[in-house]
């Protein structure tokens, strides 16, 4: 897909607000001071993109939702009423989002890794999850929880249970970013620096760019002749950071309202 930024317009990208996590009661800051900046950033948001995990859970049955979220529902209403485009990335704790939100906001909604062509410059964008060498564990538990069979069963339980189960083993699953995730392991052993890099060596990319990692960073690679830079947005619960492209340059920045 391409995009091409009109006159003093940005792109921005944002990841991993976990919201609804630990409890609604001490996600509702967080909650806030997200809501403030995506009021801060409409005023020259060209495109949104969400990079997965805005939600602890989520499941869509056929006639229902899971309770809360309203003001952020409204809010990306709202942006996306206003002109804004915004795309979404499924996360490895959203990963059962299903059509709400294309049907009811016009958001399209994305499983896989999508590439972009934005101003004359390459990006591979995607959550992260499942991508690169390793976390074996990780990726048969999502081959177990994206299984039709496994997701029929469980769409019949009751929501209330069926929501207090996903919910308990959501907190469990390295909720709020786990000790790994606090410090940089060497570009050796960072899984989505190594498939980076694999896929810079026969595709030309200028940018990579990732949530998943809970920990905001931006790194140069170069693998053959190509060079590219590698991003992680970081996240809403410890950093408050995201990404924005103006055309030309593309800055992770903290998000420093008070909220």
């Amino acid at each position: 897909m391409k995009i091409e930024l009109q006159p003093n317009k940005k792109i921005y990208f944002a990841s991993d607000q976990h919201f609804g996590a630990p409890t609604p009661e001490l996600s509702k800051p967080r909650e806030t001071k997200f809501l403030a900046w995506l009021d801060e950033i409409k005023h020259d948001a060209q495109v949104l993109f969400l990079m997965g995990d805005l939600f602890d859970f989520w499941h869509e049955w056929s006639y229902v939702v899971p309770k809360g979220y309203v003001r952020i529902l409204g809010k990306l209403a709202e942006l996306k009423d206003s002109g804004i485009e915004i795309y979404f990335f499924v996360g490895n704790h959203d990963l059962w989002m299903k059509d709400y939100l294309e049907e009811e906001i016009g958001i399209p909604v994305f499983f896989e890794k999508q590439f972009y062509e934005i101003s004359g410059k390459n990006f591979l964008l995607a959550h992260g999850d499942g991508l690169g060498p390793g976390d074996k564990g990780y990726k048969r538990m999502k081959k177990f929880f994206t299984n039709p069979i496994a997701q029929w069963f469980f769409k019949w339980l009751h929501p209330d249970i069926a929501m207090k189960v996903a919910i308990y083993f959501s907190t469990k699953n390295k909720m709020i970013s786990g000790e790994e995730d606090k410090e940089f392991l060497g570009e050796d052993k960072e899984f989505l620096i190594i498939y980076s890099k694999e896929k810079l060596k026969t595709e030309k990319m200028d940018y990579f760019v990732y949530g998943h990692r809970h920990l905001p960073m931006i790194l140069d690679l170069k693998a053959n002749e190509n060079e590219a830079k590698y991003i992680n947005l970081g996240d809403w619960i410890s950093y408050f950071t995201y990404g924005v492209f103006d055309g030309e340059n593309f800055q992770v920045l903290k998000y420093e309202n008070p909220i």
